[in-house]
């Protein structure tokens, strides 16, 4: 079977599938449409998201058997017409829940114990103790929307906190001794913190936007490790103005591109993206809560390891 891979992933996922006796060509440079145009000769691809494998692309891929997608979703695929052509599709989120968790958490901390703010203050020669007074987590109620394979992952790293854990999910008896499953509108009771674990789909897209926002009853902190289309910036903004957010951690937002590179195509800054990026109360990170030294190697592991119970 000969495989092309279209994103640079760690090394040994090359070295192990050559192993296997795949055969790997790589290409990395190559528009979309140059793909097209010799993907015919391929029974697998290996993408992260260089581009959309669409209606039309996968009409081209006359012999691809399976799609390897480095991550943890499969936005970037139509996923129902790839089925429907009998095309095995591979995700990895096993290989960067750990990663998330870990960030997740790290990024609540940081809000509630003001960490960026006053990192930069004392850089600057600011030594303001009270101004930087912090909460404690404990004694708090931490809501996940999304209980998979993320939400789980941070779940599992609350458990040292003294916090009730609530999760919600489409999917019905999902809850585990770390989180209890309960409504939607009962977690928008009870939330002091709320963290997306989502994929991007249809019912997520604009999800948190300002009815979702005034349907919680007490303030609360968002933090979204998740999707970036999840969160109308401009709803958030507002809630975060007048106090119905209190703060939040952001490592995805609304105006990624597909690459995940080069927020804006020009030099005009969205309002609402100006005022996140000079909010005290705001913590931004680049879409890397799965993106660490071990989930590099885990994410290419874990598509080996499907490709080889599948295929070998």
């Amino acid at each position: 079977m000969k495989i092309l891979h279209l994103d640079k992933n760690h090394p040994l996922l090359l070295n192990q599938l050559n192993d296997l006796g795949f055969t790997n060509h790589e290409d990395y440079t190559s528009s979309k449409s140059e793909i097209e145009a010799k993907i015919e000769a391929y029974d697998g691809i290996i993408i992260r998201s260089r581009f959309t494998i669409d209606q039309q692309f996968l009409n081209a891929a006359t012999n691809l058997k399976f799609i390897g997608r480095v991550g943890a979703g499969l936005e970037n695929i139509d996923c129902d017409y790839a089925e429907k052509k009998g095309v095995y599709l591979i995700s990895a989120p096993e290989g960067n829940r750990n990663a998330v968790g870990e960030h997740t958490l790290g990024m609540l901390l940081s809000l509630f114990n003001k960490l960026n703010k006053a990192d930069n203050e004392v850089r600057q020669g600011k030594w303001l103790r009270e101004a930087n007074r912090g909460i404690e987590l404990d004694g708090k109620t931490v809501g996940l929307i999304g209980y998979g394979n993320m939400g789980k992952a941070f779940a599992k790293k609350l458990r040292g906190f003294d916090v009730e854990v609530l999760c919600y999910d489409i999917k019905p008896n999902v809850g585990d001794e770390n989180a209890v499953q309960i409504s939607l509108s009962d977690l928008q009771e009870k939330a002091d913190v709320l963290s997306l674990h989502t994929p991007q789909t249809e019912l997520t897209i604009n999800m948190v936007n300002s009815e979702f926002i005034n349907k919680f009853k007490k303030p609360f902190w968002l933090i979204n490790t998740a999707r970036g289309k999840s969160v109308v910036t401009a709803d958030l903004v507002n809630a975060l103005k007048i106090g119905k957010i209190l703060g939040a951690g952001l490592d995805v937002l609304e105006y990624e591109k597909s690459s995940f590179e080069n927020l804006f195509t020009s030099s005009k800054m969205p309002a609402a993206f100006e005022y996140l990026i000079n909010a005290e109360n705001v913590l931004l990170t680049p879409h890397v809560a799965g993106w660490t030294v071990e989930s590099n190697i885990k994410l290419a592991q874990t598509i080996i390891d499907k490709i080889k119970a599948k295929f070998c």
